[in-house]
């Protein structure tokens, strides 16, 4: 019998963690199926990383948050937020549930607009739309949300050169007890502009102002500060038609609802510490009904909720491709999918699950992607069990700003899929692929020469 190999002993510290109400949380977990489809499946036919997104999800979340409001409210409009998700068949879901489009960028009006969406249900906001984009948008009858003094100046030029008089709203900031306050968008209810900027819509002979609209930041765990933005945005209408007679055909409360992800300074998970849509939807229909609208004409509610309606539905599956132990002593995992893909990895706690748990000892590990730079990190502490190169992990909840946020760099951006509620995937992006990384460049004839 020959001598067995000597080798070095490694002592690892395991730690349990402290006591806590919450207990030791998803750490045995596993996610073996989505939607009744099994992960397995999914990597062995298109392979790793992919996104996965739940339809059921899509669909009963959107319901779920129109439910809340309209039954507190008599008139209540969902406007999808593209910028959160722009994958055409994501959109399309929400399209056909009744959402409008709330866009921010000419690219994501057109985006619209090739779905099929018609001018007059989309809304228009951000800090820049060229003077191109908006006269398609006061031609197509979009619901422009002017943000500062010179977008109003170049709207009544086009109104002007249109010949007719062209409806408007403004876009509104103020201090709800939130911080850092979003106070680069829009106009100042707190100084007075909000109301100065209105009197000057008022008084133009090619403007009509017809909404109020205000987003006061994201990502909000407070469902207090809408029932302040309402209140406030009730009152500067009031002053309106005090002043000039405006009637407002709505108002527009933006999004920032929190899905339930958990943040990384948050000590409870997202599960636990997010509000129930209930509660925002309470805070904003009660103030908008205790209101005193001029006339008694109740304006309609605009929602631009994003997160809240796709977070949820939205998983990465990744594969395990090594094991590493650091200088410390800290276990790490290296995996497929990285910050590229994952871009919310930098505000997130994602839930990182296997999709098996064969048993051995819970610790304490680092998961980092693939890519070359040290800032690739998918979670910096997730207590996993042993896992060995092939092993598949689920990161959730994924569905909110990857797909519009990610990056070419280094590796190929993956497959999306949509596991529709019979149970069948189809491919809605398919992988990246050499082609689409190089085609819209141009090399020079004079550097096409061989060398």
């Amino acid at each position: 019998m020959s001598k067995l190999p000597y080798e070095r002993p490694t002592v690892v510290k395991h730690t349990s963690g402290l006591a806590n109400k919450f207990g030791r949380g998803s750490s045995r977990r596993t996610v073996p199926r989505i939607d009744g489809v099994a992960v397995s499946s999914l990597i062995e036919q298109y392979g790793s990383p992919l996104f996965v997104f739940s339809e059921h999800t899509l669909r009963m979340r959107y319901r779920e948050v129109h439910r809340a409001f309209s039954m507190r409210y008599p008139k209540v409009q969902l406007a999808w937020s593209y910028k959160t998700n722009y994958l055409d068949a994501i959109c399309r879901i929400y399209h056909q549930e009744g959402s409008f489009a709330e866009v921010v960028s000419e690219m994501e009006y057109e985006m619209a607009r090739r779905l099929g969406v018609p001018g007059e249900r989309i809304l228009f906001n951000g800090p820049y739309k060229p003077s191109d984009a908006l006269r398609r948008a006061f031609e197509e009858g979009a619901k422009v949300h002017l943000d500062h003094y010179d977008e109003l100046y170049e709207a009544e030029r086009i109104a002007r050169s249109l010949g007719r008089k062209v409806a408007v709203a403004i876009r509104v900031n103020m201090d709800t007890g939130i911080y850092p306050r979003w106070d680069r968008f829009g106009f100042n209810f707190d100084s007075g502009e909000a109301l100065d900027a209105a009197r000057r819509i008022a008084a133009s002979e090619h403007l009509v102002l017809t909404g109020l609209h205000c987003h006061i930041g994201t990502f909000i765990l407070e469902p207090e500060a809408y029932r302040k933005a309402a209140t406030n945005l009730a009152t500067l209408a009031r002053e309106l038609h005090k002043d000039s007679g405006t009637t407002l055909d709505y108002v527009d409360l933006g999004g920032g609802f929190a899905s339930r992800a958990t943040l990384h300074e948050q000590y409870a998970p997202g599960t636990d510490s997010t509000p129930p849509i209930d509660e925002y939807a309470e805070a904003i229909t009660s103030a908008l009904l205790a209101a005193s609208w001029p006339g008694g004409k109740m304006p309609t509610l605009y929602l631009e909720t994003g997160r809240a309606l796709v977070d949820e539905a939205g998983f990465l599956v990744t594969r395990v491709v090594g094991n590493k132990r650091l200088p410390g002593g800290a276990r790490a995992l290296v995996v497929d999918a990285g910050v590229s893909a994952l871009f919310t990895s930098f505000w997130y706690r994602h839930d990182v699950l296997p999709v098996e748990d064969r048993g051995g000892m819970l610790e304490e590990t680092v998961v980092y992607g693939p890519l070359c730079m040290n800032i690739d990190v998918v979670r910096p502490s997730v207590l996993l069990p042993p896992l060995e190169p092939g092993d598949a992990l689920v990161v959730r909840p994924v569905g909110a700003y990857n797909v519009t946020q990610w990056m070419q760099f280094i590796r190929y951006r993956p497959p999306v899929l949509l596991v529709g509620e019979d149970g069948q995937t189809d491919v809605i992006r398919r992988g990246e692929r050499i082609e689409d990384i190089k085609g819209p460049e141009e090399l020079p004839a004079r550097l096409k020469a061989e060398q």
